[in-house]
């Protein structure tokens, strides 16, 4: 893994060697269709001074990415808009976070609800093997409600000076020549419009689309679509008996029942835990699935009631656009969410960040224009940087998801720990972790083995049902 050489890439794909630097606005205020042949990037010149005001960004979104973007704007000098609809939205998501983000985010611990050091990854057969043991004593998988994780980075947004609004983003008015304004049509809702809302407008210079997999931004700008997973998951709360058991303890079911090309979850949370799974390819039974995780973790979780149900589409690849003038997406909107593990947290509010600070240092602190050459580095850092780690997570989804006999050959390896370490190691610092050359041969020699192994388990299989 650490000898993979990096380019430039764009979506998450290798570029074209062309020049990125910017795009004269003035030049293609019209949007490109997706089977045309790209823009040239031309050089532009350098950006003018706003005179009587800071630079304005609109953020849409209000989840990990939308946060942290709009914190990190308010604090380099901009002036800040968040637009978010659901200010107690609830994200069918397993809420499981790395330690880094802990530290790099600042996060109080009062809002992790569990510290997990323990998992369990269970098997199409329901051989279970016990993953953690590597992991040394401060160091833990932390467990949050997107309710309250969402909820205090927009609030320490606000805190900072970033205006939040409480209203759903209806579409964008495009400028028309270089340095216009975007003009944002919202309904905006507070205790003096009601709930049938008020019609508003928002002139600003760049707008950073975090607005989810449904992003009306994406559609603005022409982003192009994406295959996405259905993702499913009940909060039951179970007896405080049962709930000690998954004090500190997460599990993972794999197998065609729960799952044809993802995996079941049981996550810990305060006073209950989250039971869901994910597909792609078969969307249309996603209840049945579910039933079929509650079905594997029954004995944990008997006696347990059903608190509140979510379901929401998760992106499995990035778009084929990311940025159009001044406009750029982040989090699931971009679709930042792994293969294999389908984590998104992180890398949501992490480009939140990243774009952020390209506009701060691009408009000097607010003080002049920002162009696309500034949001472009923003997605060439963040490619450079994250590229491998999805790579690699979507090699082991095609290799270890295709069967049930792969399926056991996956945990069968998941109890090495050598495996362990690596996997924990690049999980909860996501950095790409570079092995030890000697364990990384034996670890080749063994996953050959457990394939072979499961490819005669197949075969042997399939005589059977002939």
């Amino acid at each position: 893994m650490a000898s993979i050489a990096l380019k430039t890439f764009t979506g998450l794909r290798q570029a074209s060697p062309e020049n990125h630097h910017s795009i004269s606005l003035q030049k293609a205020v019209a949007l490109p269709s997706q089977t045309h042949r790209r823009i040239q990037i031309i050089a532009g010149k350098t950006s003018p001074k706003i005179t009587g005001r800071n630079l304005r960004v609109a953020v849409i979104g209000g989840g990990p990415a939308g946060g942290a973007a709009a914190e990190t704007l308010a604090k380099g000098g901009i002036e800040t808009y968040l637009i978010e609809r659901k200010l107690d939205n609830c994200k069918p998501c397993g809420g499981a976070i790395p330690l880094c983000m802990v530290g790099e985010f600042d996060l109080p611990l009062d809002i992790i609800d569990r510290k997990v050091t323990k998992m369990k990854m269970i098997s199409p057969s329901n051989v279970a093997v016990d993953i953690g043991q590597t992991l040394k004593p401060h160091e833990y998988i932390g467990m949050v409600r997107r309710e309250v994780l969402d909820a205090y980075l927009r609030d320490r947004a606000a805190d900072i000076g970033a205006t939040v609004i409480n209203g759903l983003f209806l579409k964008m008015d495009m400028p028309t020549s270089e340095n216009q304004p975007y003009v944002l049509h919202y309904t905006c809702y507070n205790a003096k419009t009601g709930g049938a809302g008020e019609k508003r407008t928002l002139e600003v210079d760049a707008v950073i689309g975090a607005d989810g997999a449904n992003s009306r931004i994406a559609k603005s700008i022409n982003a192009g679509d994406y295959e996405y997973a259905i993702a499913f998951q009940e909060r039951i709360k179970i007896p405080d008996d049962k709930m000690k058991y998954y004090e500190n303890l997460a599990e993972m079911y794999v197998g065609d029942d729960v799952s044809p090309d993802f995996y079941g979850w049981v996550f810990p949370k305060c006073d209950h835990v989250a039971v869901g799974t994910g597909t792609v390819t078969h969307k249309g039974d996603i209840k049945k699935f579910q039933l079929a995780t509650r079905l594997r973790a029954r004995d944990k979780i008997l006696g347990g009631k059903i608190i509140r149900v979510e379901a929401h589409p998760i992106p499995e690849h990035p778009r084929p656009r990311r940025l159009f003038g001044r406009v750029t997406l982040v989090g699931d909107a971009a679709g930042y969410v792994t293969k294999c593990s389908g984590e998104g947290i992180y890398f949501a509010a992490k480009s939140g960040r990243m774009c952020a600070e390209a506009i701060v240092e691009g408009s000097e602190n607010g003080k002049r224009m920002v162009e696309e050459r500034d949001l472009r580095n923003y997605l060439e850092k963040w490619d450079k940087t994250y590229w491998p780690t999805y790579k690699v997570l979507d090699v082991l989804q095609k290799v270890f998801y295709r069967s049930n006999p792969a399926r056991e050959a996956f945990v069968e390896m998941c109890a090495d720990e050598y495996v362990q370490k690596m996997t924990f190691d690049s999980y909860l610092y996501k950095k790409v972790v570079p092995g030890n050359p000697l364990d990384d041969l034996k670890l080749a020699v063994n996953t050959i083995g457990s394939l072979v192994r499961a490819n005669a388990l197949r075969k042997e299989m399939d005589k059977m049902s002939v």
